[in-house]
């Protein structure tokens, strides 16, 4: 029997997924300008503002125009694009599907493809084959970057949740670590949009922590890396440390490192907690207006096809389609 998570009455719950994703897209363009520097380095850049970068204003060493987001969000609408697809044809979570878009996504020359993003997608082109082998250079937050769009679409499934989410993980990464973390973020996430508290949120971090004390994020260790371990514990550091959403931004994105990573996940878990409407204006309207239209539309849309009746499985569909 599949387990089911109540959710909360619908324009509730569509508040909650949109702050998720314009908070992940907010994260991903305030974290993107500081992106490799240190915190030492982002207090001296960014010295007349108080030691701390504040504002969307592009730049940093992809050199993006201000409101512009990095393969974080694109990516996560290219898995968010690929669970829509799988609806409209028959195919419902078709793990062949998402592997496929990886591959236009990568072919519509992002602004940023991490390596291990690159290895598995090209393996997958060249090899067709939807997983590698396990790895140790594959503990890095790519799978768990990606997973929003997982998340909605499978809303009130738990089972569903967790098989698409490793199958998305393993079409690049393929590691334990990683696997825990995309399902233990996830998770979290999905007890925010039902309405978790403080109480919950600090269970769910315990509960990581017992099974993998390697995630162990109190006392913060201080490193913000692609490692996915050090984006984890700086993600729940500072979501746990802050309830106003401005002030977990900052936190997270001004430990620089791998700021858009860490100030995306941030966001989205932030902006769930907070909804769409309580996010900062300052920060939506600095957004370029196709990014939030476009992270606006798929967040209703998965919204909806998670409470929609699934339609049945077309008999072309792949045997491995859901692996």
């Amino acid at each position: 029997m599949l387990e089911r998570t109540p959710l909360p009455p619908l324009p509730l719950l569509l508040d909650r997924a949109l702050g998720a994703y314009l908070g992940f897209a907010i994260g991903d363009a305030l974290g993107a300008t500081v992106e490799f520097m240190t915190p030492r380095e982002i207090a001296h850049r960014f010295a007349a503002q108080g030691g701390v970068h504040r504002q969307i204003v592009g730049g940093g060493w992809l050199r993006l125009p201000a409101g512009q987001v990095t393969d974080d969000t694109t990516m996560s609408l290219a898995l968010g694009d690929a669970l829509l697809r799988g609806a409209r044809l028959g195919r419902p979570l078709d793990t062949t599907l998402i592997a496929d878009a990886f591959v236009a996504w990568r072919r519509g020359r992002p602004v940023d493809c991490g390596h291990t993003c690159r290895r598995g997608i090209l393996r997958y082109l060249h090899h067709g084959s939807l997983h590698g082998e396990p790895h140790d250079g594959d503990a890095g937050n790519g799978a768990l970057m990606r997973n929003l769009p997982v998340a909605l679409a499978t809303l009130g499934d738990d089972t569903a949740f967790e098989r698409v989410s490793i199958a998305q993980a393993h079409i690049t990464h393929h590691h334990p670590l990683s696997d825990a973390a995309v399902l233990a973020i996830g998770h979290l996430l999905r007890a925010l949009l039902a309405g978790a508290g403080p109480a919950e949120l600090r269970t769910h971090g315990e509960r990581l922590v017992t099974r993998q004390p390697v995630f162990r994020f109190q006392p913060y260790p201080g490193r913000a890396s692609a490692y996915v371990v050090d984006t984890v514990q700086t993600v729940l550091h500072h979501l746990l440390a802050f309830d106003d959403f401005e002030a977990a931004m900052l936190a997270t994105v001004n430990q620089g490192e791998d700021a858009d990573t860490t100030g995306a996940l941030l966001g989205m878990l932030a902006g769930a907690r907070c909804g769409a409407a309580a996010l900062p204006r300052p920060w939506k309207r600095q957004l370029l207006p196709a990014v939030v239209h476009a992270v606006s539309d798929q967040a209703s849309a998965l919204v909806a096809l998670a409470l929609s009746p699934p339609p049945p499985a077309a008999n072309t569909a792949p045997e491995n389609a859901t692996a």
